[in-house]
């Protein structure tokens, strides 16, 4: 394993994580990170659906607290996909475990952190806190930021209740067959500066119009909403936030810079208390979905309210230790 300088430009630098393969050959996972010298807090973001890391706002928000950044790249996204794969392809999100532990590993061992922040958003949140249930007791992690989880699906109780055991079986069955996909283009389009955002990013590796949607991959969503359900019992402190509101629209809408335009944030503050014993909640008026990407007022509150949530729990005061200079690699417009 070697680092070296990631797409985005000094600072950041990217290492290949070799994985087990699956069916489908050879795979690997992508571990981005910036340094903050001296310091002994790191924060592991995990990106969500149709997705790869690029928010250097929020690794920026971070070093200036002193935390080291690290970011995954999961198997088949972004950074990771390689041609012979089905983009964001899993049977199983407990396969993520793999690559979490190895850069849980780096960060803790190689790296000598030893304070360790997760930081999940969408789908990214729900691979993190099941992840985190599995490994508690173990003190591998000190406390969770979840931003817009994936923890329930957008879709109305009919569809949710006889979809999800049809959805299960089709997976089980027919894990490759490409499934009608609901992603909304437009909320891409609402963050990238090129269309009506303000945000720079690969538009092939977060395509507007989304990659195949699997049977497999959708199944295994269903089946860590199960686990969530009876309870997933993280141990440690949780800071969940969501949108005070979402929208839902196939046309064009100024309201999509202003709510969550693809998960439903009620929903999503309702299965809060399921994930631990130590869940705070919070609700970002105009958030979006991806809320670090919102609009400047929104975007502020959410990182203030980030701040104090790791003062009082994660010991996150800024550290007397200086990020390394940024490089404009990634940012907004």
């Amino acid at each position: 394993m070697e680092f070296r300088e990631d797409i985005l430009g000094a600072p950041y630098e990217a290492a290949e994580l070799m994985l087990r393969p699956d069916a489908e050959g050879a795979v690997c996972a992508t571990l981005v990170r910036r340094l903050v010298p001296g310091a002994e807090r790191a924060v592991l973001y995990i990106h969500g659906y149709n997705d790869y890391f690029f928010q250097t706002n929020l690794a920026e928000h971070y070093t200036a607290l002193g935390f080291s950044f690290y970011a995954l790249d999961l198997r088949k996204y972004g950074r990771s996909l390689r041609p012979h794969q089905s983009p964001n392809f899993v049977r199983d999100l407990a396969e993520y475990d793999e690559e979490i532990d190895e850069a849980v590993r780096i960060i803790r061992e190689l790296d000598g952190h030893r304070q360790l922040l997760l930081n999940g958003h969408s789908t990214g949140g729900l691979v993190g806190a099941l992840w985190a249930g599995r490994r508690a007791g173990r003190g591998v992690v000190d406390g969770l930021f979840l931003n817009s989880p994936f923890l329930s699906m957008p879709a109305g109780q009919a569809v949710r209740t006889v979809g999800g055991p049809a959805v299960t079986a089709i997976g089980r069955l027919a894990p490759t067959r490409i499934l009608p996909s609901s992603l909304n283009p437009h909320y891409t389009h609402s963050l990238h500066k090129d269309h009506k955002g303000e945000w720079d990013f690969d538009l092939t590796l977060k395509p507007a119009e989304g990659f195949p949607l699997y049977a497999g991959w959708l199944a295994a969503i269903h089946q860590g909403h199960r686990r969530l359900r009876h309870g997933l019992g993280i141990d440690v402190p949780v800071l969940l936030m969501a949108s005070t509101r979402s929208v839902s629209t196939t046309k064009w809408h100024d309201a999509l810079h202003h709510a969550d335009a693809v998960l439903r944030a009620d929903d999503i503050a309702a299965q809060g208390p399921r994930l631990g014993r130590h869940v705070t909640i919070v609700r970002i008026k105009g958030g979006m979905h991806d809320l670090v990407l919102s609009g400047e007022t929104a975007r502020t509150e959410a990182f203030a309210e980030l701040d104090h949530w790791l003062a009082a729990h994660l010991d996150g005061r800024p550290a007397d230790v200086q990020p390394v200079a940024a490089q404009p690699a990634g940012e907004s417009a």
